[in-house]
């Protein structure tokens, strides 16, 4: 009989040569368990999925009381199912007017191609805008907004009129013009290894949408919900989209996506003709119900808010020769080390300290790190003497 190993490798469609392979059968907390008893600290919560941890005892709680009532009832936005409209009020009550009017999906790349399509009904304009080193989903059309050819050439063509800018150039609002439907972008990049906006930068881009009638969209799949410090992003900097894209997090560990913007622009989804976007499973009860719940342990236990001085901690503890940099906000960081070989190999070996860590697709010598947003000082200090050991073993074995 074939171990679960081989029918994974064998039945599962594979995204690379070299996946983990870690056969995890519980995860708590911050905690994951695999099949032969070892325990593994989570430093990347499924790429900023599980802010609260994994199995928080309030999410779960709600996805059994949610599957009690009804699961998939009609395709989106026919019936009114009670955790959509609970958790998109909420939304809305946490988010500046402007941002009111919530479509539910079901992961960040059909946000993402929502958001593309709302900007081109509304606008009635085809060009689109987006930045180097970007990363909003492998779908066709978010694939066509990729900031990298690396991804992209083996699946044109692409998207026609995409124009691409540097994040943080100073030019690139000259780029928006009367054929501009949306300038899309992380107000963070993440996978360029948590590059920040400079000041003016995204000001900029906002002015020049705003005078050029052109929408700004914010993809904040990664950095909502008390990620970088505050409950969205674009909070830091002061600068308010015309559309917002939102995933991972939003599901509280349920798979959930949405892009919001106000009840005028995204009402133009639904004539001329209607049904200008359609999803089957987005917004699911129960995914909403989770999501919800989530993001109310995230307010209360003001995560959000914790989020900076944990930061710190984890700054100060990584002094270490392998260090170069450690940029980011909040629980968002990119650890730059001396060499992408030196990232390759502690990232392939953190398993065996007790740790995952993941990779930035755009930054070959950082890695990430990006916990729940639970975690504890004391389980800061005992990742961080994890990963020093690391280093030290990673110095050893990659000796010039």
């Amino acid at each position: 009989m074939l171990s679960n190993r081989q029918l994974f490798l064998h039945h599962l469609g594979q995204t690379s040569t070299a996946p983990l392979m870690l056969e995890i059968v519980k995860a708590e907390g911050i905690t994951m368990y695999d099949i032969s008893g070892h325990t593994y600290i989570d430093l990347i919560s499924g790429v900023s999925v599980s802010n609260t941890g994994h199995r928080h005892p309030d999410v779960v709680e709600a996805i059994k009381a949610q599957t009690g009532s009804y699961l998939h009832l009609m395709v989106y936005g026919e019936m009114i199912q009670s955790p959509q409209v609970k958790y998109a009020t909420r939304l809305a009550e946490l988010l500046p007017a402007g941002l009111e009017s919530v479509y539910f999906v079901n992961s960040g790349s059909e946000a993402v191609e929502g958001a593309m399509k709302l900007a081109k009904r509304f606008t009635g304009r085809t060009r689109i805008i987006y930045f180097r080193n970007s990363y909003h989903g492998s779908t066709h059309g978010a694939l066509s907004i990729q900031g990298s050819e690396l991804y992209r050439n083996d699946f044109r063509p692409l998207l026609p009129d995409t124009i691409q800018a540097g994040f943080n150039d100073p030019d690139a609002a000259s780029l928006i013009d009367d054929h501009t439907a949306c300038v899309i972008l992380e107000p963070v990049q993440a996978e360029a290894g948590v590059i920040l906006p400079e000041p003016g930068f995204l000001e900029a881009l906002r002015e020049k949408c705003t005078e050029k009638g052109a929408l700004l969209v914010f993809d904040e799949v990664q950095t909502a919900f008390g990620r970088t410090g505050s409950l969205f992003a674009f909070e830091r900097f002061g600068v308010l989209p015309d559309i917002l894209v939102l995933a991972k997090a939003l599901g509280g560990g349920m798979p959930l996506g949405a892009f919001i913007s106000s009840r005028t622009i995204m009402s133009s989804l639904v004539k001329d003709p209607q049904l200008g976007h359609i999803t089957t499973f987005g917004g699911h009860p129960v995914c909403c119900a989770a999501g919800l719940a989530s993001l109310e342990v995230i307010l209360k236990e003001q995560l959000a808010e914790k989020a900076s001085p944990k930061s710190q901690l984890f700054r100060e503890l990584l002094k270490h020769d392998l260090v170069t940099e450690i940029r980011g906000e909040g629980l968002l960081l990119a650890v730059q080390l001396k060499t992408p070989a030196h990232t390759g190999y502690i990232i392939a070996n953190a398993p065996r300290h007790g740790l995952i860590l993941d990779y930035f697709l755009f930054c070959s010598d950082s890695f990430r790190i990006a916990p729940p947003l639970i975690i504890t000082d004391n389980e800061i200090k005992e990742a961080c003497s994890k990963l020093i050991s690391l280093f030290d073993e990673a110095q050893m074995m990659l000796k010039d």
